[in-house]
């Protein structure tokens, strides 16, 4: 199983900045972005830049895509289910499926539609990369953690590492990718909400006292329902999170925050949300997260 032919669903951060990378090392024939019709005649014939560079990437109407062999699905967790539909004609017996969104049920959430022989475990932790209408800039690419969700996903993962050691993207290989998924969730849960509530930056978060302790607050109440799901996330799991946070670049934010100043709606479901109905199913307490959560519904309503 061989990777020459990859299709990107959602021209976010992500999507901009796997692409670039893997159209630089493989040429454009081998990467495209693939949107629905209406995206794609909005889209076609606009400049994109990375990290103020003009790149030519390749768009493809989905009502004319085929199958490839790996589908990156890089979109907003509001947006996966329409992903869903755009997906329909690129995924073959053999395609590969990747997910770089975050949360922890975009895997589940595909492989309903697609089945569970085509999803890998998949991680997209540590860069600080911030898309601004088509222009995308970035100091940390960050890496790609990837893992096998069952034991018939092994050859997927051999191929995925193959294609990434020949593009030169940055990766590890997880023996436990669930709670990889959780450990990202836990992180995101603090950074994003943080950002957003408190209208700050990475630096902001980490740096202002009051700010510093609802984030972790936040993510301790994570630490606390993941247990109760059989996912062992510790002290040490938080401690990697806010290294993490440490390298990225001080004056950037996360997506949550870039999507408030874009007005536009945010992943709060994904985070607060998701946080408060596993806290609910076993009567955990979530203080911070249900004030996250009010809180962002609030400002979306201003928009």
């Amino acid at each position: 199983m061989k990777i020459e032919k990859t299709a990107i669903v959602g021209m976010g951060a992500l999507g901009m900045m796997y692409a670039e990378l893997i159209q630089k090392s493989q040429g454009r024939d081998h990467v495209f972005f693939v949107m629905d019709s209406e995206r794609y005649n909005r889209s076609k014939d606009q400049e994109y830049t990375v990290n103020g560079k003009r790149v030519d990437f390749c768009l493809i109407n989905a009502a004319e895509a085929k199958p490839v062999d790996l589908v990156i699905v890089a979109t907003k967790y509001n947006g996966l289910i329409q992903a869903l539909d755009v997906m329909e004609h690129l995924v073959g017996e053999e395609t590969i499926i990747l997910s770089v969104l975050n949360g922890i049920s975009s895997e589940e959430i595909i492989a309903e539609r697609f089945g569970e022989k085509h999803i890998l475990g998949c991680v997209a932790i540590g860069m600080d990369a911030m898309r601004d209408k088509r222009s995308l800039l970035y100091t940390k690419m960050g890496k790609l953690q990837i893992g096998v969700l069952n034991e018939q996903q092994y050859p997927l993962l051999e191929a995925v590492k193959r294609f990434f050691e020949s593009t030169g993207l940055p990766y590890s290989v997880e023996e436990d990718i669930r709670h990889a998924l959780w450990r990202k969730f836990l992180i995101n849960v603090g950074i994003n909400q943080a950002c957003m509530v408190y209208e700050t930056t990475y630096e902001g978060a980490l740096k202002t006292p009051d700010v510093f302790s609802a984030m972790t607050a936040s993510m301790y109440e994570v630490i606390a329902i993941a247990k109760k799901e059989g996912v062992n996330l510790s002290e040490q799991d938080y401690d990697v999170g806010i290294k993490i946070l440490q390298t990225l670049n001080p004056e950037g934010y996360p997506s949550m925050r870039q999507d408030a100043l874009a007005k536009r709606p945010s992943e709060v479901e994904l985070f607060a949300g998701t946080v408060k109905r596993i806290a609910a199913r076993h009567q955990v307490p979530v203080p911070v997260n249900t004030y996250f959560y009010e809180r962002i519904k609030a400002m979306e309503t201003t928009y």
